[in-house]
C-alpha cells in the first residue's frame, strides 16, 4: 500500500511537470493539429489537477501542488490572452513602416479570406501556397483565388504579392495533382546522358513545370535542392528533410549543371527558383524540422564542393537562395545561418557578391522556433534577409510580425540599410 501511494504521488508530480511545460509551450507548433481545443483542454486537465491536490495532498504539499497547478493556468491563459492581443494589433497596424516590415514575410494559410485585410493593407508581401490549399479543389478555384488577392493589392496600389511553393517533383510535390506529378530531377540522371542532352531536358523539365506553376499564379518555387547527396541512410532522427531522397547528385558539377537548366527553365515561364538550403545540409544528421542542428563540416570542405551549386547557379541565374536553420559553428557558434549577420553579410552579400533575393526556412520548424520566434525574425531582418517564411503554422506571423513592428518602433531593429537592399531586390522580383 505504501508502494502504490509512492508511485501514485510520483505520477501525480510528473502529470502536473508535464502539464506546467504544456502550459508554457502553449500553441508550439507541433501542437497545431490541436489549436482549436487545446487550452479547454489543457484547462480542463489543469483544474482536476487542482481538485486531485485539494483532496489527496497532504501537509506542506498541498499548498505546493495547489500553487504550481494554479500558476499553469494563469500561464496558458496569458499565453492565449497575448497571441489574441498580438492578432488584434497586427490587424490594426497601417502606414508606412508596418508595410516595410511586412513586406518581408511570406506567409502559408488554411482560408485566404483571413489573408484579405493583411493583403490589402500591405502587411504581408507574399503567400505560400501547399498540400492544404490543393487538397479537392479545381485549379480554376486555387487561380481564382491568388487572383482575387492579387486584386485588392492592385486596388490598394500595392506591388503584387509573391506566391511562393514548395514543387521540387518527386517526394515534395505539394501542388500535385493540380500540377502534373513530375519524377525527382535526379532521375535525369539515370540515363547517363551526354551534358547537352542532360541540360536539354533539364530545361525542359524546369519549363514544363514552370508553365503549370504560373497558370495558377505561382510565381515562386522553392526548387532546386542543390543539397549534395551523401549515399547514406536517413539519420535515426531525421523524420522530413531526408535530403538524400530529393537531392540531384553527390557530385557539385553536375548538381549545378542540372539546377542551372532547370532554373532557367522555370524562369523562361516567368516563375522563379530558389536555390536551398545553405550552407547544404548534406551532413546534417538532425532533422531542424524539430531538432537543433549543427554542420560540423570544416569551411574550406564546404567552399570547395557544397557551396558550389549555390554560387554556380546564381551568378547565372536570378535564382533566390533558402537559408537553413543549422549553426556552422567555424563561422558563427551563436545563431542559424538563416539569421546569422555574420554570414549572410560577410560571406553571401560579401564574399560571394550575391545580390539576390534571401529567403529563410520557416521560422516555425523546431530549429529556429525553439530559440525563440521573436529573436528569429529580428535577428534575420537585421542581418539582411529579404524573406521570411513562415508556412506550416502560419498563426505564429501575428506574433512575428508585432515583434518585428515594435522592434523597428523602439529602435533596436535598423531597418534602413539593409532595407534599402531588399526593397530594390523585392521590386525587382515583381
Amino acid at each position: 500500500m505504501k508502494l502504490l501511494r509512492i508511485v501514485a504521488g510520483a505520477s501525480g508530480w510528473l502529470a502536473l511537470a508535464v502539464l506546467w511545460f504544456w502550459a508554457w509551450h502553449l500553441k508550439d507548433p507541433h501542437l497545431r493539429f490541436m489549436r482549436a481545443w487545446e487550452l479547454p483542454l489543457l484547462s480542463a486537465l489543469l483544474l482536476g489537477g487542482i481538485a486531485i491536490a485539494w483532496r489527496f495532498a497532504r501537509g506542506r504539499l498541498r499548498p505546493v501542488a495547489l500553487g504550481l497547478a494554479f500558476a499553469a493556468l494563469l500561464t496558458a491563459i496569458c499565453q492565449e490572452a497575448m497571441s489574441r492581443q498580438h492578432r488584434t494589433e497586427v490587424n490594426a497596424m497601417e502606414g508606412p513602416l508596418a508595410q516595410a516590415v511586412g513586406a518581408h514575410f511570406i506567409v502559408g494559410y488554411d482560408d485566404a479570406r483571413e489573408l484579405r485585410d493583411l493583403a490589402r493593407k500591405g502587411l504581408i508581401g507574399g503567400i505560400f501556397v501547399t498540400s492544404r490549399n490543393v487538397q479537392g479543389r479545381t485549379a480554376e478555384s486555387l487561380r481564382d483565388e491568388i487572383a482575387g488577392l492579387q486584386a485588392l493589392r492592385s486596388s490598394a496600389g500595392l506591388a503584387p504579392l509573391i506566391v511562393a511553393t514548395d514543387q521540387e517533383g518527386g517526394a515534395v510535390s505539394r501542388l500535385s495533382p493540380l500540377v502534373e506529378r513530375q519524377p525527382s530531377l535526379a532521375s535525369l540522371l539515370e540515363a547517363d546522358l551526354p551534358d547537352d542532352e542532360l541540360a536539354r531536358r533539364a530545361h525542359a523539365y524546369g519549363s514544363q513545370q514552370g508553365r503549370a506553376l504560373a497558370a495558377l499564379g505561382i510565381t515562386l518555387n522553392f526548387s532546386p535542392v542543390v543539397d549534395l547527396r551523401t549515399g547514406r541512410a536517413p539519420g535515426r532522427w531525421d523524420f522530413h528533410t531526408r535530403i538524400d531522397e530529393r537531392a540531384i547528385s553527390a557530385d557539385p558539377a553536375v548538381t549545378a549543371q542540372v539546377a542551372l537548366a532547370y532554373e532557367l527553365g522555370l524562369e523562361a515561364a516567368g516563375v522563379r527558383g530558389t536555390l536551398k538550403h545553405f550552407p547544404g545540409l548534406a551532413d546534417v544528421a538532425e532533422d531542424t524540422h524539430h531538432f537543433a542542428a549543427e554542420l560540423r563540416t570544416p569551411v574550406a570542405r564546404l567552399s570547395a564542393r557544397d557551396w558550389k551549386p549555390f554560387q554556380d547557379v546564381s551568378k547565372h541565374s536570378d535564382a533566390a537562395i533558402m537559408l537553413g536553420h543549422v549553426i556552422l559553428a567555424e563561422l558563427d557558434a551563436a545563431y542559424p545561418v538563416s539569421f546569422s549577420r555574420k554570414i549572410v553579410q560577410r560571406v553571401i552579400r560579401g564574399e560571394w557578391g550575391y545580390q539576390g533575393l534571401l529567403v529563410t526556412d520557416d521560422l516555425t520548424m523546431g530549429a529556429a522556433y525553439n530559440r525563440g520566434l521573436c529573436d528569429a525574425t529580428v535577428r534575420a531582418l537585421d542581418a539582411g534577409v529579404d524573406l521570411l517564411l513562415i508556412a506550416f503554422d502560419h498563426d505564429k506571423y501575428f506574433d512575428a510580425m508585432h515583434c518585428a513592428q515594435r522592434a523597428a518602433q523602439q529602435g533596436t531593429l535598423e531597418l534602413r540599410t539593409p532595407e534599402r537592399g531588399s526593397v530594390r531586390r523585392l521590386q525587382s522580383f515583381r
